[in-house]
């Protein structure tokens, strides 16, 4: 209102100047122009007026809305205020560890912290072969020559589970199919003793324990193969306690086998192992034991090995199919790993019984090797839990700035598939390998082998005694 008093006055200032000079007119037009202007300044101070009250008024509204608004708040907060602190439990957050992929935990139960947690962790490999096999051109296969693979692609996962269990599952997916590998649950409840149900290894041999990742060479000994060590599903338990290791199962057949009719095995299994320090190293020394019932009126069995390479698909040892009711085999063992030297031997016997009164064939294959690490502060680990090599991890990785290990194995490995009326052939091999591992998860081998055939099963013309070499290549890593 009061800028309207002040309007006011300056209006009536302003007519009265003009007023006084209207005195001072002397024409009567000009008379009626000032008091039209009057009028329209008139008509101005009256509009202007008028939104000076509408914008009071609004005002007048908003002040009220806003101290409304204000008690509200004021309310609100006296409600927060009396809601209580929240109670601090005493779980640990969810961890993420890094074990060459990410390893999620769950907190420890705190009122029952041996039994265990929750985890999970992403698993997978990835080895690419490329390999040559030369042997006498007149056996004209076109397996021979130079080829390359995807060895394996593991994908999987495995973790725990609380109340002392674990879980493993893997597939390979290299060869255009799903083949399960490993399938298993696991219980560590009982001291220094493992109970494992489901698809796993059935204790063949220290090499075949090994993974396959961490072999000395590109492929495992041929009388791995050749006997038909693989997974199958099971029940075992593991005892692993000071220098003593013993391994017992029964087994049935392969998970991708067990839904066919005629798949209807069953073996007992058995290793064992001392493993005591010595000669200033790990020392091994062990055996196992197998016994495998086809469980089959018209069962048979075929054993052969590849020429030291996967890429090829012939075999120049093999028995072919001959009828039998069970299999029997026996394996010894002894290694030895200390500072950058380390050596292993094994020889494994396999005798297929045969139905009726045919004489029962005694199959024999082995190897002996030694490797030797030319990098400094570099070792092969031993794993005492399952009596196997582990993995070798640099001293001075590239990822530290180093160059990694480096290491140089040799080996002579033999198969004997002649007994009893069956000639599946002999094969002997010397092979030389070079490993490079420039960190945990990576490795490169290279490695040579030249073979001695007699009696082999793809003939070289007329002749069935002749030899072949085998130059691989291989490229791997895993998480």
């Amino acid at each position: 209102m009061k800028l309207a008093l002040r309007v006011s006055t300056l209006a009536l200032a302003c007519s009265a100047g003009w007023v006084s000079s209207a005195h001072a007119a002397s024409s009567p037009a000009d008379l009626a122009a000032m008091q039209a202007q009057i009028q329209q300044m008139q008509a101005q101070m009256q509009s202007q007026m008028q939104a000076m009250q509408a914008m009071q008024s609004q005002i007048l509204v908003l002040q009220g809305q806003l101290a409304e608004a204000k008690a509200k708040t004021d309310a609100t907060a006296v409600a927060v205020a009396a809601i209580p602190a929240p109670t601090v439990t005493a779980k640990t957050p969810v961890t993420i560890a890094w074990d060459g992929a990410p390893r999620i935990e769950a907190p420890v139960d705190s009122k029952n912290p041996k039994a265990g947690k929750w985890s999970f962790k992403p698993r997978g490999r990835l080895q690419i072969d490329t390999a040559s096999v030369q042997a006498p051109g007149v056996i004209g296969s076109k397996s021979l020559g130079i080829g390359t693979e995807f060895r394996r692609a593991y994908l999987g996962f495995d973790g725990t589970i609380p109340g002392n269990f674990g879980y493993r599952i893997e597939a390979d997916f290299a060869n255009s199919a799903v083949d399960l590998t490993d399938l298993y649950l696991t219980y560590n409840g009982v001291k220094n003793v493992t109970i494992t149900l489901g698809q796993h290894k059935p204790f063949a041999s220290m090499e075949d324990m090994t993974s396959d990742l961490l072999t000395s060479f590109m492929e495992r000994a041929a009388f791995n193969t050749a006997f038909g060590f693989e997974r199958r599903v099971g029940l075992s338990a593991q005892y692993q306690k000071g220098m003593v290791m013993v391994q017992a199962g029964a087994f049935t057949d392969s998970a991708a086998d067990l839904n066919a009719d005629g798949n209807n095995s069953y073996s007992i299994d058995g290793r064992f192992a001392l493993q005591p320090k010595a000669f200033g190293g790990q020392l091994h020394v062990g055996g196992s034991a197998h016994y495998h019932d086809l469980n089959d009126g018209y069962a048979t069995v075929r054993y052969r090995a590849r020429p030291f390479t996967h890429t090829t698909d012939i075999r120049l040892v093999d028995t072919k199919a001959f009828g039998a009711v069970s299999e029997t085999n026996y394996g010894a063992e002894l290694a030895w790993t200390g500072g950058p030297l380390h050596v292993a031997a094994e020889t494994h016997w396999l005798k297929a019984n045969r139905p009726g009164a045919l004489a029962d064939p005694v199959f024999n294959g082995g190897y002996a090797e030694a490797g030797l690490f030319l990098t400094k502060g570099d070792t092969l680990p031993y794993r005492l839990a399952d009596g196997a090599w582990n993995r070798i991890k640099p001293k001075n990785g590239v990822d530290k700035g180093g160059m990694g290990a480096v290491q140089v194995n040799v080996r002579y490995d033999w198969l004997d598939l002649n007994d009893n009326g069956i000639v599946g052939g002999r094969q002997q091999i010397a092979g030389a390998s070079l490993l490079w591992v420039p960190t945990d998860y990576v490795r490169f081998v290279l490695n040579y082998g030249h073979l001695w055939l007699d009696d082999a099963a793809v003939a070289a013309g007329a002749d069935r005694n002749y030899t072949a070499d085998v130059l691989g290549m291989r490229a791997q890593f895993d998480f």
